[in-house]
């Protein structure tokens, strides 16, 4: 399988122009080759392929207003017209609907906060012994190596993000690294008070990152505001906003590392609830949605799964798992979102409402998960319909919710 390994680079001040001029000419190479096609299409022409588009890029070189592309590497430029070529194809493969729709490709901006270049092996990059990375027409530029590569990298990728930091993306080919099989299974809850409740009866609390920050990126961001537009001090104030949304985006990432590693090298299966973030991210929760990040803990659960040799298994997001009991299986309907202890009104077991549903999760992906970690409290009498059933002044809130089965 294929991993992407990221680190940080530190180009001193004629490499951070060079890598600018890569960034410069990539991005004329891929808006001249989108202009190329676009104006055929719109003649009526037939689509231009990768193949002409080469061509023409190998001729605008020789020409006066083309010449300074020949000052990076050729690979760079080609690379372009791939991206462009990837472009095309995710748009029209959500056209066939073989994949979530998309627009299609649209020119690169010099403003853009976030630039990239890559490189190929044609290239002619390389590790030093000295451990910096050889870039053609940059020079040798110091990394911040956090780890070691497990194989050599097909391919390098220097990408400038917002907050001005450099980073080289490296593409390695891994070997999947079979741990110790274990009889734990687990199912998991994922919400927003606790960002995820196991079936185990555990609870992980939401560290809330970008709420935490807030005051401080409000400040941020006033101050940006009364700078004047076009000025340098707008430039400083706007990588000041950048680098606080940096440190909250990376302090999340290595959450959603720490946790998603200790749940896959603890469990043999694990089962997870496949949420509909995007329709939860247009409700009134949308900030709180953004700031937990469910998909991307749940795909660093996928990828670590493959590679570990473990199990993850995806139920779909309207199984009813915070309205049937976990004890006898009886579903009871939805209930408001400030239940958070409810009794079964067939069995009369007490049930953790967040609890309850990750045991659900785990038994619909079909794992032998015991109720036991449920918090289950058998009651004498099963309590009356009034307490258990859905209020109707506030069933539409509970309705609106539909795919959190935590809240």
């Amino acid at each position: 399988m294929q991993l992407r390994y990221s680190f940080r680079v530190y180009p001193s001040a004629g490499q951070r122009m060079a890598l600018a001029r890569a960034f410069g000419c990539a991005r004329v190479v891929f808006n001249d080759a989108l202009r190329a096609r676009e104006t055929a299409r719109a003649a009526g022409l037939p689509f231009i392929p990768s193949g002409e588009l080469s061509k023409q890029l190998t001729t605008s070189k020789k020409t006066p207003e083309r010449a300074w592309l020949a000052e990076v590497s050729s690979v760079v430029l080609q690379q372009s017209l791939r991206d462009l070529d990837t472009a095309y194809k995710n748009f029209f493969d959500g056209l066939k609907g073989k994949r979530p729709k998309m627009g299609p490709p649209r020119s690169k901006s010099r403003k853009d906060t976030r630039q990239s270049v890559r490189f190929t092996a044609n290239a002619g990059w390389k590790i030093t012994t000295g451990g910096k990375l050889r870039l053609p027409k940059v020079g040798d530029v110091p990394v911040r190596w956090s780890r070691s590569l497990p194989s050599v990298p097909s391919t390098v990728t220097v990408v400038k993000d917002s907050a001005g930091r450099y980073f080289a993306s490296f593409v390695v080919e891994t070997e999947p690294e079979a741990l110790a099989a274990t009889d734990n299974v687990v199912g998991i809850d994922l919400g927003l008070t606790h960002f995820a409740i196991l079936s185990d009866g555990t609870k992980i609390d939401s560290p809330r990152f970008l709420r935490r920050a807030e005051k401080k990126l409000k400040k941020a961001q006033q101050d940006l505001s009364r700078k004047a537009k076009g000025s340098k001090n707008r430039a400083k104030a706007r990588i000041k906003v950048a680098r606080a949304h940096a440190r909250t985006a990376d302090a999340r990432r290595e959450f959603h590392h720490q946790l998603s590693t200790k749940i896959i090298r603890e469990n043999q299966a694990v089962a997870v609830e496949d949420l509909a973030v995007k329709g939860l991210a247009r409700t009134r929760l949308a900030k709180s949605v953004h700031d937990a990040g469910w998909s991307a803990f749940t795909t660093m659960l996928e990828y670590k799964a493959a590679k570990y040799g473990r199990t993850l298994i995806r139920i779909g997001r309207f199984e009813p798992t915070s309205q049937v009991c976990s004890q006898c299986g009886v579903k009871d309907g939805p209930k408001p979102l400030h239940i958070r202890e409810w009794t079964c009104g067939a069995c009369g077991a007490v049930l953790d409402r967040d609890i309850n549903a990750a045991v659900n999760v785990a038994k619909a992906a079909g794992l032998a998960v015991s109720a036991c970690g449920a918090r289950v409290r058998p009651g004498l009498v099963p309590a009356q319909r009034e307490e258990t059933g859905t209020h109707p002044k506030v069933s539409r809130a509970s309705g609106s919710q539909a795919g959190i089965s935590v809240l």
